[in-house]
């Protein structure tokens, strides 16, 4: 797991792209997948730091590349793995969650254009407290990402 935060975050550095803080939470490494023009759907990656006391709830997520964004996780079932949309994504009082491929991760479906390496999109999270955090992730290659058009949902 560390070698993955590590990894994420050197990515995030090498873009240009440094933590951004609102209050006590911030948000390492975002990411976009790249995908081929005309793919529908692509996912958000990141690193969700709780520098407060207080536990964190992401309820959800929006950015206007897509027509729905949704919170996501992989599980295993049955022996296989399946893709299933979560109601929130807990941070406890000084820890951190890290949404990967494979993992904890955001969905972007029906996505309005294409998306180019490099450019940054924008994102927001919503908060069980109401409060929303924006911030822009670059759209970059991600490897060892599963294709989400495959997953059973």
């Amino acid at each position: 797991m560390k070698k993955i935060v590590s990894i994420l975050i050197t990515m995030a550095i090498t873009m240009g792209g440094g933590p951004v803080l609102a209050g006590t939470f911030g948000i390492h490494a975002p990411m976009v997948r790249m995908v081929p023009p005309g793919q529908t759907v692509s996912a958000a990656f990141m690193i969700l730091h709780n520098h407060g006391m207080q536990e964190r709830i992401v309820v959800a997520a929006h950015s206007d590349v897509a027509d729905a964004v949704e919170l996501h996780n992989h599980t295993m079932e049955d022996g296989m793995m399946k893709m299933r949309r979560v109601d929130a994504i807990a941070v406890a009082g000084h820890a951190e969650v890290v949404l990967k491929p494979g993992g904890l991760h955001i969905m972007l479906i029906g996505l309005t254009r294409s998306l180019e390496v490099g450019e940054k999109v924008t994102l927001e999270l919503e908060f069980a407290d109401g409060e929303r955090l924006s911030f822009k992730a670059p759209v970059q290659m991600v490897s060892g990402a599963h294709d989400h058009a495959t997953h059973d949902h």
